[in-house]
């Protein structure tokens, strides 16, 4: 009996050291790649194993594919610099470099076709110094945070000193740097702008391989751009994102109304500056097309079954196209708790909802921003998290959000149903910074409301049916003259991205020549060829 088990625990080690060594052997050149590159001191921490290529070769929206040559595992942002530097000097044709924090885009960004994936989230494994910071001493608090760190990690060290970041976005598991390079946007940015307006400072890895340290006032143009900059002037590697008091509890509401007009005209009043020192601290709102009464979900996680059926009476009573919600949220703390409930009953009596379509929970504040936390664990015991999702997501002036909704809502979606959901919901322009790379309308509307038509597709017909209506609603945006702009923005061509940027377009192409002059960073976007593209050499 001993020597059989000397025997399984001789075979269990040299099994074990077999998959050691295979783990540490040098990876294999690429053949898309230099082979100088397996020579640099970080090619221990590149793999080019079809495994490792395969995980990396779509993102989340799942409707674009692009294979890497390699993926690459830093253990700093010096390792990052090293990479891009040695691209940058492989002439004729330097490779692609494309970060990816969580794969959280859903059109390439984080797609490296033919190059190098850096897997950002390698910085925060394996027991290195810790890349959060919390700084919360002085008038102004602040958190250092590493691009790979998810915005849930920023919230837990945050809190343990009573602070959190101002913005928020819906979902948590997403990499500081990912939501900067587009805006950052959630229920807070009516009052603070989106997440990249509450950024002072960052570390950013150019296209040439330069480490730079920018703020407003040092290489601010570099700052700038890489704000929404979609990745495309250099790899976010640290923020320095500014804090406020954080609460303990959350009143969450929200209110239903089956006439646009007067749900619309009740969110301009909450974004607006007379009700912020009253009003919500948080404001966002949905649209449930008539039809997902009926065929959608029995209940979710916010409305229970007979919610959802009072809610369906409410759209057959009413006649509407569709049923509107306000999502409102009052933060509070103990020693405020007493009076939530006054502060909530003055605000609802300035509102006009349909009476009785009040539906309230009360929860911690993790609980109320990690809440799509909840929903992600339904959908994946479902199967339907990982699946394509043919999202669109349009800034519209208010000006017109209106005749958009007599078109879409009422129209071109009437009788739909796709699985997913329908934010719609307003922010103040003048919260924004124009410097900044991320494109609002350009109307001069002082308000615009955020649509984002976040579809699931559960078959390749129904990606291509969806894809459809989404260009039909662009269509219809372009022939009625709505000068709507993308958020999280897909072009197929460099003039439709010409047409995005409008009068930004010759400065964002200045910072390109000066920031990333061979177009390695984040190509799969196709925004600027690369240089191999532009003199004819194969790249993929």
């Amino acid at each position: 009996m001993a020597r059989a088990r000397f025997v399984a625990l001789a075979a269990l080690l040299t099994s074990f050291l077999s998959v050691a060594a295979g783990q540490l052997r040098p990876p294999l050149p690429a053949a898309g790649l230099p082979a100088d590159l397996f020579n640099l001191g970080i090619a221990s921490r590149l793999r080019t194993d079809r495994d490792a290529t395969a995980k990396v070769s779509t993102d989340f929206g799942q409707m674009v594919s692009a294979a890497p040559e390699a993926v690459f595992h830093p253990r700093s942002p010096a390792d990052i610099a090293a990479l891009v530097r040695f691209s940058a000097a492989s002439s004729p044709a330097p490779f692609p470099v494309a970060p990816r924090g969580q794969g959280h885009s859903w059109r390439g960004q984080s797609l490296a076709p033919g190059g190098v994936v850096v897997d950002m989230r390698s910085m925060g494994r394996g027991g290195a110094a810790p890349r959060i910071n919390v700084s919360a001493a002085g008038a102004a608090p602040y958190v250092d945070a590493g691009g790979e760190q998810l915005w849930a990690d920023v919230l837990r060290a945050a809190l343990r000193h009573g602070l959190g970041p101002r913005v928020w976005t819906d979902y948590l598991r997403l990499t500081v740097g990912g939501t900067l390079s587009n805006a950052g946007i959630g229920g807070q940015a009516f009052r603070h702008g989106p997440q990249i307006a509450n950024v002072d400072e960052l570390d950013v890895v150019t296209g040439t391989g330069e480490m730079v340290t920018c703020s407003r006032d040092k290489n601010s143009d570099l700052f700038f751009a890489a704000l929404g900059g979609l990745g495309q002037f250099g790899v976010i590697t640290r923020a320095r994102i500014l804090l406020e008091p954080a609460p303990k509890r959350v009143r969450w509401v929200r209110l239903a109304y089956s006439d646009v007009v007067a749900f619309t005209k009740d969110q301009e009043f909450l974004i607006s500056d007379r009700a912020q020192e009253i009003g919500f601290d948080y404001v966002e709102g949905q649209v449930q097309l008539n039809r997902s009464f009926a065929e959608g979900p029995k209940s979710t996680p916010f409305f229970s079954e007979a919610n959802l059926n009072r809610l369906s009476g409410l759209a057959s009573r009413t006649g509407s196209a569709a049923i509107y919600y306000i999502e409102g949220a009052v933060y509070y703390n103990e020693d405020t708790a007493t009076s939530v409930d006054q502060k909530m009953e003055a605000l609802l009596d300035q509102l006009t909802f349909e009476p009785g379509f009040v539906f309230t929970k009360d929860v911690t504040y993790v609980q109320f921003l990690d809440r799509v936390r909840e929903e992600e664990m339904v959908l994946r015991s479902a199967g339907l998290w990982e699946v394509p999702h043919p999202w669109l997501n349009l800034f519209v002036p208010r000006s017109r959000i209106l005749d958009f909704d007599t078109g879409v809502f009422k129209g071109l979606l009437r009788d739909a149903n796709p699985a997913g959901i329908i934010l719609m919901y307003p922010m103040n322009k003048d919260r924004w910074d124009d410097r900044m790379t991320a494109m609002t309308p350009t109307d001069d509307d002082e308000v615009f409301y955020a649509v984002s038509l976040l579809w699931s597709a559960l078959s390749v017909d129904e990606v291509m049916r969806l894809e459809r209506e989404n260009e039909a609603v662009l269509d219809l945006c372009d022939k009625a003259g709505i000068k709507c702009k993308q958020y999280l923005p897909h072009h197929t061509s460099q003039e439709g991205w010409q047409r995005h940027f409008g009068d930004k377009w010759g400065k964002i192409a200045e910072l390109k020549a000066k920031y990333d002059p061979q177009a390695i960073l984040s190509p799969g976007q196709k925004i600027f060829p690369s240089r191999g593209e532009a003199v004819g050499i194969a790249t993929a």
